[in-house]
């Protein structure tokens, strides 16, 4: 009977969307699902221990919010207290894998600070309930907790509070 339930709590957790407060669930990236763009796995437990940015990126929507990443760029956090990890949507777009990958293997070496991750089969559109085809964000504080969550394009007046936040979250 115990394990029963056990399995029930699972599966429910696992079904739950990405919810502003709470820590996502642990998902892993690869082999045929995804992994960083060296090939390693992927782990969303890797997003404690600094705050974090995190963006779900559709390639056909990848200048959505380029006003935010601008806008972080000029912050200049330290890098010690913040990390920004950029998930591609591989199977969002109608461009080859083949294309798409060499270009982010090469943006993580021409941006070495921020960490680019292969999606190849919308495991967190699935596990974490992310929205599809558009430019996530997500901003997590120290212990892995989302404080922030749009889907699609961040508002401009909404920019100067995700970096208010980014700060105030660099802080504690």
């Amino acid at each position: 009977m115990m394990r029963i339930v056990v399995i029930m709590m699972l599966t429910f957790m696992s079904i739950w969307p990405v919810e502003v407060g709470k820590v996502p669930p642990q998902v892993v990236l690869t082999g045929k699902n995804g992994s960083r763009v060296d090939g390693r796995p992927w782990r969303s437990a890797t997003l404690r221990g600094r705050v974090f940015v995190f963006f779900y990126v559709d390639p056909d929507n990848r200048t959505l919010n380029d006003a935010l990443v601008a806008a972080l760029k000029r912050s200049r956090f330290d890098k010690r207290r913040f990390g920004s990890v950029v998930v591609i949507n591989l199977a969002a777009t109608w461009l080859p894998n083949a294309v798409l990958e060499p270009i982010l293997r090469k943006k993580q070496r021409e941006f070495p600070d921020t960490l680019y991750v292969f999606d190849k089969r919308k495991v967190l559109v699935r596990r974490w309930h992310l929205a599809d085809d558009t430019f996530d964000v997500l901003v997590l504080d120290k212990r892995g907790r989302v404080r922030y969550k749009r889907f699609g394009k961040v508002p401009h007046k909404e920019i100067p509070e995700v970096l208010h936040l980014i700060r105030q979250l660099m802080k504690q």
